[in-house]
């Protein structure tokens, strides 16, 4: 099957996750993709082949005769896509030989460079695009089919030499939970790569420190016609908190390894309210002071107020990679030769914000993200290259073929 044949037949199935769901999958059409992955890798020849309880899919592709003491090297994607916009009943369009300018979505929406003045690097490519009322799904299906055709390659042309090769696919990654069962000793690859970038080039180690701070506020209701030394109001307090935080550190105004706090949600009246927020930072250090800051802004309103207004809960998410894949220098070498060799140009920088790698780095699975050629994921305006999706395939042909030397 054709790269682009494969990529449209998988963004043709609705796989959103649902972080309210208590369930894993967190949804049930996540496993019809799934199963079909299963059904294809059947199809291709791959050996050790299986679908778990939890969703997991993994198979291999044999190493070459005398090449099965190479190490074993995995490639991961996700199959479900973002909660945040409508992913079904998705109509792709096709822009063959893109001209570089505005992209008309449909009567009311257009993708400017203005407002996105990346698409200019794509000008002569192919372009996949959505028709406005949709995501598209390249996030991940373009490295889902990326994966497979590079895998479909070694199958037919089992006389090119490589060790063996795992593939993995997940669900739930959008939602934080893509790894919570995964096996990685049953995977038993000796390092990975998650195919899960956007642009093209991009090769990332790095990630955020993540944490979690829910905020739960117990407000004082009295009549406000005799309030006065008696109410304490839940929202105002919510507005004090945030107050607080320094505005320079929202995301809005950071960049590269600037970390930051992000409010994500925030709800109640005057008797009581709560506050989300998400906290990031790429150093360590720094990512804990932000964590002990929220807790002293806390504790100085609950001394305020005399009593426990707010109960803070934190709850770290997961941890920067780099401490796990810098060990394994040979990881990224091989990353960016590969990459070379296909003619892409490297872009090393941290993700701002994480991969199911950063868990499995932890886990003991070195797993360094590579490009798909995806933009502007999780909404109306995403977009994929095919060439640069091709130029992944290639990169993943040329990254296998390296650690067979």
């Amino acid at each position: 099957m054709e790269l682009k044949e494969r990529f449209l037949k998988y963004v043709s199935f609705d796989t959103q996750s649902d972080e309210n769901s208590e369930s894993f999958p967190s949804t049930d059409k996540q496993l019809v993709l799934l199963d079909y992955l299963a059904g294809e890798m059947r199809e291709l020849g791959f050996t050790e082949l299986e679908r778990d309880d939890h969703g997991y899919v993994m198979g291999s592709v044999p190493a070459t005769e005398g090449f099965e003491d190479k190490p074993v090297i995995g490639f991961i994607s996700h199959v479900d896509t973002s909660p945040d916009m409508n992913g079904a009943d998705i109509h792709p369009q096709i822009i063959e030989q893109y001209d570089g300018g505005d992209i008309r979505l449909n009567d009311a929406l257009v993708m400017s460079v203005a407002d996105f003045p990346e698409l200019a690097f794509y000008a002569g490519h192919t372009l996949i695009t959505t028709d406005g009322t949709s995501l598209l799904g390249a996030d991940d299906k373009a490295g889902i089919a990326e994966i497979m055709t590079a895998a479909e390659y070694f199958l037919s042309h089992p006389e090119i030499p490589h060790g063996k090769i795992r593939v993995g696919f997940t669900p739930d990654e959008e939602i934080g939970r893509g790894v919570d069962y995964f096996d990685v000793g049953r995977f038993g690859a000796r390092f990975a790569y998650t195919v899960d970038g956007g642009f093209e080039g991009e090769l990332e180690y790095e990630n955020f420190n993540a944490a979690s701070a829910k905020l739960v506020i117990q407000g004082r209701n009295i009549h406000p016609g005799y309030a006065k030394d008696k109410m304490i109001n839940a929202l105002q307090v919510a507005c004090e908190v945030n107050a607080m935080l320094p505005a320079v550190q929202r995301p809005e105004h950071t960049e590269g390894y600037e970390g930051f706090y992000h409010l994500v949600g925030i709800g109640g009246g005057v008797e009581s309210a709560e506050m989300n927020y998400i906290i990031r930072d790429h150093s360590r250090v720094k990512f804990e002071a932000k964590k002990h800051f929220i807790s002293d802004v806390v504790a100085f309103l609950n001394a305020k107020y005399g009593e426990q207004v707010i109960t803070l809960t934190l709850k770290d998410q997961y941890y920067n990679m780099r401490e796990m894949v810098e060990p394994y220098p040979e990881v990224i070498d091989k990353a960016i030769e590969a990459m070379k060799q296909a003619g892409v140009e490297p872009i090393v920088r941290p993700i701002r914000g994480g991969t199911d790698g950063s868990r499995l780095s932890y886990m003991g699975l070195p797993c360094p993200n590579l490009f798909t050629g995806g933009m502007n994921f999780h909404g109306k305006y995403e977009y994929c290259s095919l060439d640069t999706m091709s130029r992944a395939v290639e990169t993943i042909v040329n990254l296998v073929k390296l650690w067979a030397e």
